[in-house]
Protein backbone atom coordinates (compact mmCIF):
# COMPACT_ATOMS: atom_id res chain seq x y z
CA UNK A 1 0.00 0.00 0.00
CA UNK A 2 0.78 3.50 -0.51
CA UNK A 3 0.73 5.13 2.82
CA UNK A 4 0.91 8.54 4.40
CA UNK A 5 2.80 8.86 8.06
CA UNK A 6 1.74 11.94 9.96
CA UNK A 7 4.14 12.72 12.89
CA UNK A 8 6.51 10.07 11.35
CA UNK A 9 9.70 11.59 12.46
CA UNK A 10 8.97 10.54 16.17
CA UNK A 11 9.55 8.12 18.40
CA UNK A 12 6.46 6.01 17.58
CA UNK A 13 5.77 7.23 14.06
CA UNK A 14 9.63 6.51 13.31
CA UNK A 15 9.60 2.78 14.29
CA UNK A 16 6.05 2.68 12.12
CA UNK A 17 7.59 4.37 9.52
CA UNK A 18 10.55 1.09 9.28
CA UNK A 19 8.12 -1.66 10.03
CA UNK A 20 6.09 -0.05 7.11
CA UNK A 21 8.56 0.04 5.01
CA UNK A 22 9.99 -3.75 5.91
CA UNK A 23 6.25 -4.52 5.05
CA UNK A 24 6.74 -3.59 1.54
CA UNK A 25 4.60 -0.28 1.62
CA UNK A 26 5.57 2.82 0.25
CA UNK A 27 5.24 5.59 3.06
CA UNK A 28 5.49 9.32 2.24
CA UNK A 29 5.90 11.38 5.92
CA UNK A 30 4.89 14.47 6.85
CA UNK A 31 6.06 15.96 10.30
CA UNK A 32 6.52 19.71 11.57
CA UNK A 33 9.83 18.43 13.17
CA UNK A 34 9.25 20.38 16.47
CA UNK A 35 11.00 19.73 19.62
CA UNK A 36 9.86 15.64 19.41
CA UNK A 37 10.76 15.26 15.88
CA UNK A 38 13.32 15.25 14.15
CA UNK A 39 14.67 13.99 10.88
CA UNK A 40 17.24 11.77 11.60
CA UNK A 41 14.70 9.51 13.26
CA UNK A 42 14.16 7.93 9.82
CA UNK A 43 16.03 5.98 7.19
CA UNK A 44 17.32 7.69 4.42
CA UNK A 45 14.99 7.99 1.33
CA UNK A 46 12.08 8.31 3.04
CA UNK A 47 10.07 10.86 1.12
CA UNK A 48 9.58 13.77 3.23
CA UNK A 49 7.33 16.82 3.57
CA UNK A 50 7.50 19.39 6.46
CA UNK A 51 3.93 20.64 7.46
CA UNK A 52 1.83 21.04 10.29
CA UNK A 53 -1.48 18.54 9.89
CA UNK A 54 -3.12 22.10 11.29
CA UNK A 55 -2.39 23.64 8.25
CA UNK A 56 -4.90 22.30 5.43
CA UNK A 57 -1.94 23.36 2.22
CA UNK A 58 0.90 21.26 4.12
CA UNK A 59 -1.50 18.09 3.01
CA UNK A 60 -2.65 19.23 -0.30
CA UNK A 61 0.94 19.78 -1.28
CA UNK A 62 1.88 16.61 0.16
CA UNK A 63 -1.54 15.12 -1.85
CA UNK A 64 0.01 17.10 -4.73
CA UNK A 65 3.81 15.57 -4.62
CA UNK A 66 2.13 11.96 -4.07
CA UNK A 67 -0.70 11.93 -7.00
CA UNK A 68 1.58 13.31 -9.38
CA UNK A 69 1.51 9.08 -11.27
CA UNK A 70 -2.54 9.09 -10.46
CA UNK A 71 -2.12 6.59 -7.79
CA UNK A 72 -3.61 8.52 -4.25
CA UNK A 73 -2.95 6.88 -0.85
CA UNK A 74 -4.26 3.87 0.27
CA UNK A 75 -4.13 4.54 3.76
CA UNK A 76 -3.41 7.24 6.35
CA UNK A 77 -1.95 6.84 9.46
CA UNK A 78 -2.05 9.82 11.72
CA UNK A 79 0.31 10.25 14.74
CA UNK A 80 0.90 13.83 15.25
CA UNK A 81 -0.07 14.97 17.92
CA UNK A 82 1.36 16.87 21.04
CA UNK A 83 1.73 14.17 23.63
CA UNK A 84 3.86 15.11 26.93
CA UNK A 85 0.35 15.34 30.05
CA UNK A 86 3.00 17.85 32.17
CA UNK A 87 3.10 20.33 29.07
CA UNK A 88 -0.56 19.90 28.52
CA UNK A 89 -1.13 21.01 32.21
CA UNK A 90 0.93 24.14 31.61
CA UNK A 91 -0.48 25.34 28.95
CA UNK A 92 -3.10 23.33 26.83
CA UNK A 93 -3.53 25.39 23.41
CA UNK A 94 -0.92 23.83 21.80
CA UNK A 95 -2.74 20.23 22.46
CA UNK A 96 -5.93 21.71 20.79
CA UNK A 97 -4.56 23.04 18.11
CA UNK A 98 -2.52 20.24 17.19
CA UNK A 99 -4.48 17.01 18.00
CA UNK A 100 -8.21 18.34 17.46
CA UNK A 101 -7.83 21.10 14.82
CA UNK A 102 -5.23 19.31 13.02
CA UNK A 103 -7.34 16.30 12.61
CA UNK A 104 -10.38 17.95 11.91
CA UNK A 105 -8.50 19.82 9.14
CA UNK A 106 -6.74 16.40 7.86
CA UNK A 107 -9.77 14.53 7.66
CA UNK A 108 -12.09 17.38 6.31
CA UNK A 109 -9.51 18.07 3.54
CA UNK A 110 -9.42 14.17 2.48
CA UNK A 111 -13.41 14.71 2.33
CA UNK A 112 -12.87 17.46 -0.13
CA UNK A 113 -10.75 15.55 -2.37
CA UNK A 114 -13.21 12.44 -2.04
CA UNK A 115 -10.44 10.13 -0.58
CA UNK A 116 -11.42 6.47 -0.34
CA UNK A 117 -8.76 5.17 1.59
CA UNK A 118 -8.56 4.11 5.52
CA UNK A 119 -7.81 6.56 7.94
CA UNK A 120 -6.10 5.12 11.23
CA UNK A 121 -6.50 7.67 14.23
CA UNK A 122 -3.76 6.87 16.84
CA UNK A 123 -5.12 7.54 20.44
CA UNK A 124 -4.25 6.69 23.78
CA UNK A 125 -5.45 4.34 27.11
CA UNK A 126 -5.35 8.25 28.47
CA UNK A 127 -8.91 8.78 27.15
CA UNK A 128 -10.32 6.40 29.67
CA UNK A 129 -9.44 8.43 32.62
CA UNK A 130 -8.38 6.37 35.67
CA UNK A 131 -8.99 3.08 36.89
CA UNK A 132 -9.41 2.65 40.99
CA UNK A 133 -7.53 -0.68 42.28
CA UNK A 134 -9.48 -3.82 41.90
CA UNK A 135 -11.58 -2.71 38.55
CA UNK A 136 -11.45 -4.30 35.48
CA UNK A 137 -9.70 -3.21 32.46
CA UNK A 138 -11.03 -1.48 30.28
CA UNK A 139 -12.40 -2.21 27.21
CA UNK A 140 -13.33 -0.13 23.89
CA UNK A 141 -17.11 0.38 24.94
CA UNK A 142 -15.79 1.87 28.18
CA UNK A 143 -16.84 5.88 28.36
CA UNK A 144 -14.25 8.71 28.14
CA UNK A 145 -13.30 10.52 31.31
CA UNK A 146 -9.71 11.77 30.23
CA UNK A 147 -8.41 13.55 33.22
CA UNK A 148 -5.23 15.85 31.39
CA UNK A 149 -6.03 18.19 28.71
CA UNK A 150 -3.81 16.27 26.94
CA UNK A 151 -5.97 13.35 27.68
CA UNK A 152 -9.35 15.42 26.46
CA UNK A 153 -7.28 16.63 23.48
CA UNK A 154 -7.14 13.06 22.19
CA UNK A 155 -10.77 12.18 23.34
CA UNK A 156 -12.12 14.92 21.36
CA UNK A 157 -9.96 14.12 17.84
CA UNK A 158 -11.23 10.38 18.07
CA UNK A 159 -14.82 12.00 18.27
CA UNK A 160 -13.96 14.14 14.99
CA UNK A 161 -12.61 11.33 13.47
CA UNK A 162 -15.91 8.97 14.29
CA UNK A 163 -17.89 11.87 13.04
CA UNK A 164 -16.70 11.51 9.54
CA UNK A 165 -17.10 8.00 9.31
CA UNK A 166 -20.57 8.33 10.73
CA UNK A 167 -21.47 11.46 8.38
CA UNK A 168 -19.39 11.02 5.49
CA UNK A 169 -18.43 7.27 5.55
CA UNK A 170 -14.66 7.61 5.46
CA UNK A 171 -12.72 4.68 6.38
CA UNK A 172 -11.88 4.95 10.25
CA UNK A 173 -10.31 2.74 12.32
CA UNK A 174 -8.65 4.02 16.05
CA UNK A 175 -6.05 2.75 18.05
CA UNK A 176 -5.39 3.30 21.61
CA UNK A 177 -2.15 2.47 22.98
CA UNK A 178 -0.58 1.97 26.39
CA UNK A 179 2.60 3.32 27.70
CA UNK A 180 5.06 3.06 25.12
CA UNK A 181 8.87 2.94 25.43
CA UNK A 182 11.53 2.09 23.44
CA UNK A 183 14.45 3.57 21.29
CA UNK A 184 14.34 7.12 20.06
CA UNK A 185 12.07 8.07 22.71
CA UNK A 186 12.47 12.13 23.71
CA UNK A 187 13.76 12.78 26.73
CA UNK A 188 10.78 14.33 29.03
CA UNK A 189 9.58 10.50 29.03
CA UNK A 190 9.49 8.76 32.13
CA UNK A 191 12.59 5.80 30.96
CA UNK A 192 14.60 8.11 29.04
CA UNK A 193 14.36 11.19 31.30
CA UNK A 194 15.52 8.87 34.59
CA UNK A 195 18.38 7.36 32.87
CA UNK A 196 19.60 10.55 31.73
CA UNK A 197 19.32 11.58 35.34
CA UNK A 198 20.91 8.59 36.75
CA UNK A 199 23.69 8.53 34.58
CA UNK A 200 24.74 11.92 35.64
CA UNK A 201 23.79 10.68 39.27
CA UNK A 202 21.41 13.37 39.42
CA UNK A 203 17.69 13.03 41.51
CA UNK A 204 15.39 11.11 40.33
CA UNK A 205 11.97 12.96 40.39
CA UNK A 206 8.98 10.67 41.53
CA UNK A 207 5.63 12.45 41.71
CA UNK A 208 4.20 12.12 44.99
CA UNK A 209 4.81 8.20 46.29
CA UNK A 210 5.48 6.61 42.87
CA UNK A 211 2.84 4.35 43.30
CA UNK A 212 0.54 5.25 40.09
CA UNK A 213 0.07 2.07 38.39
CA UNK A 214 1.00 1.51 34.11
CA UNK A 215 0.31 -0.82 31.68
CA UNK A 216 3.51 -0.45 29.24
CA UNK A 217 3.79 -1.50 25.64
CA UNK A 218 7.09 -1.77 23.72
CA UNK A 219 7.23 0.48 20.67
CA UNK A 220 7.52 -2.68 18.25
CA UNK A 221 4.26 -4.02 19.58
CA UNK A 222 2.73 -0.74 19.05
CA UNK A 223 3.96 -0.33 15.48
CA UNK A 224 2.91 -3.80 14.78
CA UNK A 225 -0.84 -2.82 16.01
CA UNK A 226 -1.04 0.04 14.16
CA UNK A 227 -0.43 -1.99 10.91
CA UNK A 228 -2.39 -4.69 12.22
CA UNK A 229 -5.47 -2.51 11.96
CA UNK A 230 -4.77 -0.38 8.70
CA UNK A 231 -4.84 -4.04 7.38
CA UNK A 232 -7.02 -5.93 9.67
CA UNK A 233 -9.47 -3.45 11.22
CA UNK A 234 -13.09 -3.08 10.94
CA UNK A 235 -14.39 0.64 9.89
CA UNK A 236 -16.20 2.31 12.62
CA UNK A 237 -13.86 0.46 15.48
CA UNK A 238 -11.53 1.02 17.93
CA UNK A 239 -9.06 -1.27 19.04
CA UNK A 240 -7.05 -1.54 22.79
CA UNK A 241 -3.44 -2.20 22.03
CA UNK A 242 -1.76 -2.95 25.61
CA UNK A 243 1.54 -4.62 26.76
CA UNK A 244 0.36 -6.91 29.94
CA UNK A 245 2.90 -4.92 31.06
CA UNK A 246 1.48 -3.51 34.45
CA UNK A 247 3.97 -2.14 37.20
CA UNK A 248 4.19 0.57 39.41
CA UNK A 249 6.03 3.48 38.88
CA UNK A 250 8.49 3.63 41.73
CA UNK A 251 9.17 -0.14 40.96
CA UNK A 252 10.18 0.78 37.30
CA UNK A 253 12.44 3.61 38.47
CA UNK A 254 14.02 1.09 40.87
CA UNK A 255 14.81 -1.94 38.14
CA UNK A 256 16.46 0.98 36.05
CA UNK A 257 18.49 1.87 38.84
CA UNK A 258 19.48 -2.05 39.16
CA UNK A 259 20.17 -1.90 35.58
CA UNK A 260 22.25 1.13 35.74
CA UNK A 261 24.06 0.05 38.76
CA UNK A 262 23.13 3.10 40.83
CA UNK A 263 21.89 3.87 44.06
CA UNK A 264 18.11 3.80 45.12
CA UNK A 265 19.18 6.66 47.15
CA UNK A 266 18.88 8.82 43.67
CA UNK A 267 15.46 8.66 44.20
CA UNK A 268 13.74 12.15 45.04
CA UNK A 269 9.83 12.34 45.67
CA UNK A 270 8.20 15.12 44.52
CA UNK A 271 4.84 17.06 44.40
CA UNK A 272 2.48 14.99 42.30
CA UNK A 273 1.53 15.99 39.47
CA UNK A 274 -1.91 18.24 38.80
CA UNK A 275 -4.74 15.16 38.31
CA UNK A 276 -2.35 12.42 38.17
CA UNK A 277 -4.52 9.06 37.03
CA UNK A 278 -3.81 6.78 39.27
CA UNK A 279 -3.77 3.56 37.41
CA UNK A 280 -4.47 2.47 33.52
CA UNK A 281 -5.26 -0.70 32.38
CA UNK A 282 -6.83 -2.16 28.87
CA UNK A 283 -8.81 -5.17 27.91
CA UNK A 284 -7.00 -5.73 24.84
CA UNK A 285 -9.21 -9.05 23.55
CA UNK A 286 -10.96 -7.29 20.55
CA UNK A 287 -7.23 -6.81 19.07
CA UNK A 288 -6.65 -10.61 19.39
CA UNK A 289 -9.54 -11.85 17.83
CA UNK A 290 -10.03 -9.60 15.04
CA UNK A 291 -6.83 -8.21 14.72
CA UNK A 292 -4.93 -11.40 15.20
CA UNK A 293 -2.73 -9.08 17.50
CA UNK A 294 -1.05 -8.99 20.87
CA UNK A 295 2.31 -7.70 22.62
CA UNK A 296 5.38 -9.67 22.23
CA UNK A 297 7.79 -8.18 24.07
CA UNK A 298 7.81 -8.97 27.46
CA UNK A 299 8.41 -6.50 29.45
CA UNK A 300 10.98 -6.91 31.86
CA UNK A 301 13.00 -7.92 28.85
CA UNK A 302 12.27 -5.27 26.76
CA UNK A 303 12.88 -3.03 29.44
CA UNK A 304 16.07 -3.99 30.32
CA UNK A 305 17.39 -3.64 26.36
CA UNK A 306 15.35 0.00 26.47
CA UNK A 307 17.55 1.22 29.38
CA UNK A 308 20.94 -0.58 28.90
CA UNK A 309 20.23 0.84 25.08
CA UNK A 310 19.23 4.59 25.90
CA UNK A 311 22.59 4.60 28.30
CA UNK A 312 24.65 4.20 25.68
CA UNK A 313 23.33 6.80 23.68
CA UNK A 314 23.08 8.88 26.36
CA UNK A 315 26.22 8.28 27.88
Amino acid sequence: MRLLITGGAGFIGSTLVRMALAAGHEVVVLDALTYAGKRENLPDGVPFRQGRVQDPQSFLNVMAFVCQDGRPFDGVLHLAAESHVDRSIEDGDAFVNTNVLGTQVLLQALHRVAWRGRFVYVSTDEVYGALKPGEPAWTEDAPFKPTSPYAASKASAEHFAMSHHRTYGTDVVITRGSNTYGPRQHVEKLIPLMVLRALADDPLPVYGDGLQQRDWLHVDDHARGILAALEHGRAGQAYNLGGEGERVNLDVVKALLGHLDRPESLISFVTDRLGHDRRYLMDCTRAREELGWESEVAFDEGFKYTVLQLAGVLA
